[in-house]
């Protein structure tokens, strides 16, 4: 049995006042309805699905291991330093919220396939 609280009574509310065009909240305002948007630092979608949030930490991803590809492709660094940097910096920067998404094979693979053309470069192998 669903019991509705003052919150999620005013969030129905909200939700049936809603339409396409935005959300009127008084006092001559309106909220403008969008189908995704970044909050600190994650991409939302009204779906729930992360496939959003996946590509923008990918493209976040690729843009921190560009900056780093003097040290992660210098023969002088040994591949365990260089292993180690890219786990620190670049893995963490797109795994980051990632506890937060739902498990999907699309979104799953995708972060493979981008992981794996990173380690390509990395160790200068050529498909």
């Amino acid at each position: 049995m669903h019991t509705h609280t003052p919150l999620t009574q005013s969030s129905d509310r909200l939700l049936k006042s809603c339409n396409r065009s935005g959300v009127d909240i008084g006092a001559s305002a309106k909220l403008e309805v969008v189908d995704k948007f970044c909050y600190l630092g994650d991409m939302l979608s009204v779906d729930g699905d992360a496939d959003a949030a996946v590509d923008a930490r990918i493209r976040i991803g690729w843009n921190k291991f560009r900056q780093l590809v003097p040290l992660l492709t210098n023969r002088d660094i040994s591949w365990i330093r260089r292993g180690r940097l890219y786990s620190s910096c670049v893995r963490s920067s797109v795994l980051h919220g990632s506890e937060t998404w739902p498990d999907r094979k699309e979104n799953e693979v995708a972060l493979q396939r981008a992981e794996m053309r990173m380690v390509r470069w990395m160790c200068d192998v050529k498909v």
